[in-house]
């Protein structure tokens, strides 16, 4: 055996022992995938990852995402050997409480990991939005001779993945844009936790769907081919018009004399008389644990030839930079997710009484600001019509232009994890998904991602009440209020009329730390006449008084709080109570997760721990309100599922208007008094 035979079988087998001995010590995680897959990632590290270990954040090292995030002690082992920030140590703590190294791969807790993986088929949908992202970002700033944005996007995925639904709505679009910089490698171990993938999985032929998708395939059979593992990443990488897929067989578990090709060995530890016998099949004294050969960290280490790349890079960076002032100022806005000076001024202000749609204020304030955010891309799900979610001018996403409205087609699920994966590669402002609100259920997964990686993306649902009508329940959102409420560090805002959408807009521009919601209307709702009420700005807080009857003359009797278009109705409902001789608050609550966010004497001042009678209005789950309103209060919701019918006729017959929110308030007076 040649001397670089010898090292490269040591650090393979040092991946191979280091996983085993992570999983081992924890009594949890899934050793058999990392063991199976140390060729590959070693392959794929060594000789083709551009990265600097030093600086993760460099705008143009290649991109890796572990879609098998389940394997993710593989990853581990990998950014240790080759130079990250991550001890040892941080090893012998993998998935213990507070440790760097969590159960499966998590954004902004382990350098070098790129996003959040675990729910199989988001990484590989994650993948595509950063391809999508590298190749809009290179199109935009780079120039003949100047190339800043050069790089691929590598994804490893499991049979998981590909049973997913979600990998072939990503894999359908990535192929039709032609996504030549992505490269995709296929662990086909035909294991999966209940057994072997014949149990469900018979017949299907990856290759050839992977093909009829557009993409370039290939096949090695043996996944201990050095050689061949190369050659084919070479191919994909070399590949320009397409994007690549590699179908690599391994064999779970490899080199374990006894737990080869066994569902075992997928999720739960070899066990130690299992670790002691595959490190003397390896070579390695059975007795030690954790144990690396120096050679290995200097054979394996990325960070002097990954910090000659970014010095090239940056020596591109200055001279272009040089030569292009203005477009380098957006280059830096654009990596720091700002946008340029003037955007706030630019949202637009809506008159009085103008019966607007917040859908169409929301497309308002789209074309105002466009200019001041121009790497900011999205789309919908073939509903740029209805949802009013396009930057006019700014040209279509293809296959030979890449523009800033993407036509995600009929792919709610997919087009969310694109959007995380767009955010994730940097650069890109505020990438957007849209579709209605009552197919967000479709992108949950992807959604839940987003808040819990923080991303700065925002989600546009429209059509976002029984209000839309005659489509019937079946796109009548009722549920998705408090279910989108309920996800973790995800801003949800339902805005009360077209200048509060104006400012629910800037409130998602503004966010660097998480996802914003947008909820809006089909429907037209008047613009309220602010001169009779407080300014729209006070969605910034979440929730403000709108309106009082009892200013200077006492603690309100009762307090209405709406959202959405059912404010317009509530404050003409207050209104008449108020004449009524009662003392009437109305707070308009478009975001309930900015409002628990202030201080608690804000929150006093608005709604008032004192005895008042709280009555919420909002068309749809009535769980999320009764914090707000106590157990004394009530709340006009809508805990059924909606009708087929013109949207003023549902909302009518189901208790959303003017007569009878004043019906339930004046009821709720009576049952105090």
């Amino acid at each position: 055996m040649d001397a670089d035979t010898d090292i490269r079988k040591l650090s393979i087998d040092t991946i191979r022992g280091l996983s085993m001995d992570a999983v081992q010590k924890a009594n949890a995680g899934h050793p058999g995938t990392a063991m199976a897959l140390a060729p590959l990632a070693y392959t794929l590290f060594k000789r083709f990852l551009h990265v600097n270990p030093a600086d993760t954040e460099w705008p143009d090292r290649d991109r890796f995402i572990l879609s098998s995030g389940h394997a993710c002690v593989l990853q581990y082992s990998l950014l240790h050997l080759c130079g990250y920030d991550l001890e040892l140590e941080d090893l012998k703590q993998f998935r213990q409480w507070g440790s760097r190294c969590p159960g499966h791969p998590e954004r902004g807790h382990t350098p070098g990991i790129e996003v959040t993986t675990g729910p199989l088929g988001q990484g590989v949908a994650n993948a595509v939005g950063m391809a999508i992202a590298e190749r809009f970002l290179s199109d935009r700033f780079n120039r003949p001779g100047r190339e800043l944005v050069d790089h691929h996007t590598y994804a490893i995925c499991s049979d998981g993945d590909m049973m997913e639904g979600i990998s072939q709505e990503a894999a359908s679009i990535a192929g039709h844009f032609g996504l030549g910089k992505l490269v995709v490698c296929y662990d086909d171990n035909h294991i999966t936790i209940d057994g072997t993938t014949s149990l469900s999985f018979d017949g299907e032929n990856h290759t050839r769907r992977f093909e009829a998708d557009g993409w370039h395939v290939q096949r090695v059979e043996d996944s201990e081919d050095l050689d061949a593992l190369e050659a084919a990443i070479a191919a994909g990488r070399d590949e320009t018009e397409r994007p690549s897929f590699i179908s690599i067989r391994s064999h779970i578990a490899y080199p374990a004399p006894h737990a080869i090709d066994t569902a075992k060995s997928h999720g739960a530890a070899l066990g130690e008389d299992e670790v002691r016998a595959t490190k003397e099949v390896m070579g390695f004294d059975p007795e030690r644990t954790f144990w690396v050969d120096e050679r290995v960290y200097e054979h394996m280490s990325l960070r002097e030839q990954g910090a000659s790349a970014q010095a090239a890079w940056q020596g591109r960076f200055d001279t272009w930079a040089e030569t292009f002032p203005d477009m380098a100022e957006d280059w830096k806005r654009a990596w720091s997710g700002g946008l340029r000076d003037g955007w706030r001024e630019s949202l637009p202000t809506f008159a009085a009484g103008e019966s607007i749609a917040t859908r169409s204020a929301g497309q308002k304030a789209m074309g105002a600001f466009a200019e001041f955010a121009p790497t900011m891309i999205g789309g919908a799900a073939d509903l740029v019509e209805s949802t009013k979610t396009i930057f006019e001018g700014g040209g279509e996403f293809s296959k030979v232009h890449a523009g800033r409205n993407i036509p995600f087609g009929i792919r709610e699920h997919a087009m969310g994890a694109i959007v995380n994966g767009a955010a994730a590669h940097g650069g890109i402002v505020k990438p957007y998904g849209s579709t209605f609100l009552i197919f967000s259920d479709y992108m949950r997964g992807s959604v839940r991602l987003s808040a819990l990686m923080g991303l700065p993306v925002v989600w546009v649902w429209t059509h976002d009440s029984v209000a839309l009508g005659e489509d019937g329940p079946t796109h009548q959102p009722v549920e998705h209020y408090a279910a989108l409420r309920a996800i973790p560090k995800l801003w949800v805002i339902r805005p009360g009329d077209a200048n509060e959408t104006s400012f629910a807009w800037k409130v998602a521009l503004e966010r660097e730390d998480g996802p914003v919601a947008l909820l809006l209307s089909r429907q037209n709702v008047e613009t309220l006449d602010r001169s009779e009420t407080a300014p729209a700005d006070g969605l910034e807080q979440g929730g403000y008084v709108l309106w009082d009857s009892s200013a200077g003359d006492g603690a309100p009797e009762l307090i209405l709080i709406a959202t959405g278009a059912e404010v317009g109705p509530t404050l003409t409902a207050a209104k008449t109570i108020a004449g009524e001789g009662a003392r009437v608050r109305v707070v308009s609550m478009p975001c309930m997760e900015l409002f628990e966010a202030q201080s608690e004497q804000y929150r006093e001042q608005v709604l008032p721990r004192a005895s008042t009678a709280r009555l919420a209005v909002e068309p749809g789950a009535s769980m999320s309100w009764w914090k707000w309103v106590g157990s004394d209060g009530d709340v006009l919701g809508l805990d059924r599922f909606g009708a087929s019918a013109p949207g003023t006729t549902v909302l009518k017959e189901l208790g959303f208007n003017t007569e009878n929110i004043a019906t339930r308030a004046r009821a709720l007076l009576d049952s105090r008094t």
